[in-house]
């Protein structure tokens, strides 16, 4: 199969138009050029903070379960100015903030450049120059097994290399840099925060990052490596705090070896590890995947078909470039930031943006970019535990709106964030789902063991008590539909209430799941009795007289009727819990057209879950259009502005977020096959105009994976393999209203045709 390659015609002027690359751990932007050229660097590890910092911040919270009832006793009231009052009490200060690290500077003699690619299949950067006479070719990719950026020049050039950064630096000896990490920073939401980064030191902890840079000649060629060594990335697996002495030497050592290794071996390894990775699945939407694409072209809407099929790889392209274990997962700029100060610190904000990340993860092959997710909820389960307890008298764990890789668990908001994003319960009960996930697309019983199930426990713990009984039904309180408003009685904009339909659907997959998982693990747990005894007390789903499902408990008038959240509408989609799919399709229609990545991203998958495949078609047409705007300039949250996307396919608001772009593939997935419910769906969304086209290797739930191919709009053929789980669970497969039921064991597969 030929490579899927990006290609612009110049190099970049601009950081949104650079090309991202990535191991996992190191991420960089290539721009391109001669002269002096631009090669941004972040390491995953460099955030503001330190790992005492979570239960500092609680200290300082005043708050409890005897406040807590006050606060319930205010809602039910619908005193609301008291509540917030006194949910104030409950705000920590902020999570930590993703930082830019170095940049690396090329300086080349003037030439001119032939224009950039960006291979998608093996994540290299490609440029070919002419430099006095000479055709030179730069190459730029980031190794995992090396763990060392690599920009490789080929044909005879001078080059100066420098290294610079924008943090601390305490010492410099060559090519080598000491960098400070500041232990604190502000989001830019918080301008009132004089110091927004602010440098020190951390009992226990140096917050320390060493950069080494080597770089080998011979007569044709050069080779530039550039290596990483952080106190957090100690601290994120669990090691020893190594000295800033120990730290420089690492960098150094892994810098030498990779420039030892030379350009081919390093090469041939970077691509032996990501090339598998990337070719796990694909799609195609169309006649065409391979060959070389302008993305100015792929802009301009001539070929929607094409850019489909593009930004399905792209999204797995970023996602394996910014997810791979042994480093935190993929933030709100993936692994990519340029910002001291960037937007909502570029952290992880999950009543949406980190779900939506990790949507494409099992679905599109890439199961292995979600273990640095379950990393972090691991964290989470020991920060939030404390802060279960100490704010709601609650078992288990808790997390809230915001976190980081210190395992920030407290509700943000320096005690003036809004109830509607802030004090929002339920962020570890949404992220748990992502390990329940993994387990039921392959079936890996030793993870249930070890990682799902008590991930799981812990949450449906702290959902037992945070569960309040109120008009003979159990619901939550306080409890907010995420950053959306309803109007009170007396008109005001408020957001607190009881039992918002999220909480309660959440809440209900975190029951079933724990059920389902000790019942798979053979586990004798009281828990059980626990969960069972509350399930059918939970209260029902609101479905409004006009026939949508309710987003909250009761018929509230809407602030915002075309809100960009979607919050109640997880039932449907990722969950598929919701057994009255037009009560969702009545909610879609209302809320309407897009208006920025991530949400456009929901309303596709949203649309695909309910068969409407032209919706979805139209939804991801807004998507993909160019943002004509000032793509540095913050759009309002309020989604008046509509996104787009960057030069460099990034999706926007603005600004950048990279969850549109994760969110695609999953959303482009759903509308040629999905698993839920026991059946395998084969074309359930597929959009008239979309005649042919074919997925390889896309995952089904049951340890399943299917290929699926189509010409004139009816399927040609599908494979489906077994690649783990039980044997003797029947395969029930559903195409256009027929099903068919077959076994499959562990490595066997079989071809439908005609159904």
């Amino acid at each position: 199969m030929t490579d899927l390659l990006l290609s612009w015609p110049h190099p970049a002027n601009d950081w949104t138009e650079a090309m991202p690359v990535g191991n996992g751990r190191l991420g960089a932007m290539v721009f391109g050029g001669t002269g002096r050229t631009r090669v941004q660097v972040n390491d995953a590890t460099v955030w503001s903070g330190t790992p005492d910092g979570p239960a500092a911040a609680l200290a300082e919270v005043d708050a409890g379960p005897a406040k807590l009832a006050e606060v319930r006793e205010a809602v039910f009231a619908k005193d609301f100015r008291r509540a917030e009052d006194l949910l104030m009490g409950f705000e920590g200060r902020y999570s930590q903030e993703f930082l830019p690290y170095v940049d690396l500077w090329l300086t080349l003699p003037d030439g001119v450049s032939h224009g950039r690619t960006l291979n998608l299949d093996n994540g290299v950067a490609t440029e070919r120059l002419t430099i006095d006479g000479h055709d030179v070719v730069r190459t730029t990719w980031v190794s995992r097994p090396a763990q060392v950026l690599c920009v490789a020049l080929s044909g005879p050039v001078d080059v100066d290399v420098d290294v610079s950064t924008r943090l601390r630096e305490v010492s410099r000896d060559g090519l080598d840099l000491g960098i400070e990490i500041p232990i604190d920073g502000a989001p830019r939401h918080e301008p009132q925060v004089e110091e927004p980064l602010r440098y020190g030191t951390a009992e226990g902890y140096d917050p320390f990052g060493a950069i080494s840079v080597r770089v080998a000649r011979t007569e044709t060629s050069v080779l530039v490596v550039l290596a990483s060594s952080t106190s957090a990335y100690d601290a994120w697996i669990g090691d020893r705090q190594h000295t800033r002495d120990e730290h420089r030497r690492r960098a150094a050592v892994l810098a030498e070896q990779a420039a030892a290794e030379g350009v081919e071996a390093l090469r041939r390894a970077h691509e032996a590890d990501l090339r598998p990775l990337l070719a796990a699945a694909s799609l195609r939407i169309g006649e065409r995947r391979g060959g070389t694409h302008d993305v100015g072209e792929l802009l301009s809407g001539q070929d929607e078909q094409l850019t489909a099929t593009v930004l399905f790889q792209y999204g797995r392209y970023l996602l394996a470039s910014a997810s791979r274990p042994g480093a935190p997962p993929a933030n709100l700029s993936g692994i990519w930031n340029d910002d001291l100060r960037p937007a909502w610190s570029s952290n992880y904000t999950i009543n949406i943006n980190t779900q939506m990340n990790y949507w494409a993860a099992e679905t599109t092959g890439l199961g292995e970019c979600h273990q640095p997710l379950f990393e972090l909820l691991g964290k989470l389960a020991v920060t939030g535990a404390a802060v279960a307890r100490e704010l709601y008298g609650a078992r288990g764990w808790v997390t809230h709106h915001n976190t980081d890789p210190w395992g920030w668990a407290l509700p943000p908001g320096m005690g003036h964030g809004n109830p509607s994003w802030a004090l929002w319960q339920m962020g570890g009960a949404w992220l748990v789902q992502h390990a329940w996930d993994h387990y039921d697309f392959t079936r890996d019983r030793a993870f249930l063991e070890r990682t799902a199930w008590p991930l799981l426990r812990g949450c449906a713990e702290f959902c037992l008590d945070w569960l309040v009984e109120h008009d003979g039904f159990l619901g939550t309180c306080p409890s907010t539909s995420p950053e959306n408003l309803f109007l009170s009685e007396a008109g005001t904009k408020e957001s607190l209430t009881h039992s918002a339909t999220m909480d309660l659907v959440l809440i209900r997959a975190v029951f079933e799941r724990s059920l389902a998982a000790m019942d798979a693990l053979e586990v004798h747990d009281p828990l059980y009795a626990e969960i069972e005894a509350a399930l059918p007390r939970l209260r029902p789903l609101p479905v409004l007289p006009d026939g949508r499902l309710g987003e909250w408990a009761e018929d509230l008038p809407e602030e915002d009727p075309t809100h960009r959240h979607l919050s109640h509408l997880v039932a449907l989609y990722p969950l598929g819990q919701l057994d009255s799919p037009e009560a969702a399709r009545r909610v879609m229609d209302r809320r309407g057209p897009g208006a920025m990545g991530w949400s456009w991203a929901w309303k596709i998958a949203l649309r695909a879950r309910l068969g409407d495949g032209e919706a979805a078609r139209e939804l991801l047409n807004e998507a993909t259009q160019p943002l004509t705007g000032d793509r540095h300039r913050d759009a309002p949250v309020d989604g008046s502005e509509w996104g787009g996307l960057l030069p460099n396919l990034f999706s926007t608001h603005p600004p950048f977020q990279i969850d549109g772009n994760y969110g695609f593939p999953a959303g482009l997935a759903e509308l040629v096959l999905q698993s839920q419910n026991d059946v395998v769906t084969l074309l359930p969304a597929l959009p008239a105009d979309w005649t042919s086209g074919e997925a390889r290797g896309l995952r089904c739930r049951g340890g399943l994976a299917a290929d699926v191919e189509w010409r004139d709009g009816e399927l040609r053929y599908a494979v489906l393999r077994r690649l783990s789980g039980d044997p003797a669970e029947p395969v029930r497969v559903r195409y256009r209203g027929r099903d068919t039921e077959l076994r499959l064991r562990t490595g066997e597969s079989t071809v439908l045709k005609g159904l």
